[in-house]
């Protein structure tokens, strides 16, 4: 049996430090000093695990026109990308992370990719990748007669740095997407949010709890899959076995955990 490469340049454990709530431009500051130590060779891969009070970040993409005016804070950010709203409910992710050489960003961001979907498979949250967007997808569904489209859980927009990637996911456990309804170009994962049953038909994950929500998968975006890959000082959850997937969904597979596309190819649609 095969295995999967890592795509950290490090196989050590990768620190998880879980803030609770915290001012965007706080955590993009903790960010930026991790980054700088773990470019020096001074500090290890760290994945910080927190939530924003309600803001929006533009990335260098935004145009004009494109930037909300509903009186949230809008922050103009280094990533990719367009506008984002964070907020209370939505867990968010910061891998600092030293990539492995060749840097990949590709294959690093389909990691991220797996570890949500694994996250919210656990919790019985049917979802996946859509052909052509990044991020993490509830599935179209018939309803009242009519598709409803797929629904963004997660969103990802990376930056490399020196070797080390920054910024990351952030996925709706229990958010309220009242800000992406009032801002339609908010190109967030505010489009779904498991605290809709109908959305989901799991159970919600608590941002609050995340290692409790996650207790293996989240990490294992960035980790060496041959080895245990993560510390924290939050309490550790009773691991599950996972059955095995088939190979058609397993990480690196170009069709895992793509969502069916109903009426038109998934392709052809905007991101």
């Amino acid at each position: 049996m095969g295995t999967t490469s890592s795509v950290r340049f490090s196989t050590d454990p990768l620190e998880v430090r879980s803030l609770g709530t915290l001012d965007y431009l706080a955590a993009w500051e903790l960010q930026r000093e991790l980054v700088a130590d773990r470019a020096a060779d001074s500090g290890r891969d760290t994945l910080l695990l927190l939530e924003h009070p309600s803001v929006y970040t533009a990335g260098r993409r935004t145009a004009p026109e494109d930037r909300p005016t509903d009186g949230i804070p809008v922050i103009d950010v280094d990533r990719g990308g367009k506008i984002t709203w964070h907020g209370p409910g939505q867990l968010v992710g910061y891998p600092i992370v030293k990539l492995a050489v060749p840097v990949d960003v590709v294959n690093y961001v389909r990691r991220i990719e797996e570890a949500l979907i694994s996250v919210c498979t656990d919790l019985g949250i049917g979802c996946g990748r859509v052909e052509g967007r990044s991020g993490v997808w509830l599935p179209a569904s018939l309803t009242g007669g009519s598709w409803l489209p797929e629904r963004k859980i997660a969103a990802i927009g990376v930056r490399m740095q020196r070797g080390v990637a920054m910024h990351g996911f952030a996925i709706n456990c229990d958010a309220d997407l009242g800000p992406s309804t009032r801002s339609s170009r908010a190109a967030s994962p505010t489009q779904a949010s498991p605290r809709s049953r109908a959305n989901s038909g799991g159970r919600s994950p608590s941002p609050r709890s995340p290692r409790q929500s996650s207790p293996r998968s989240r990490p294992r975006s960035t980790a060496n899959s041959r080895s245990p890959s993560t510390t924290s000082s939050a309490s550790p959850s009773t691991r599950r076995p996972r059955p095995r997937r088939p190979a058609s969904q397993r990480t690196g597979s170009p069709d895992a955990h793509r969502l069916p596309s109903p009426g038109r190819s998934a392709s052809s649609r905007r991101a």
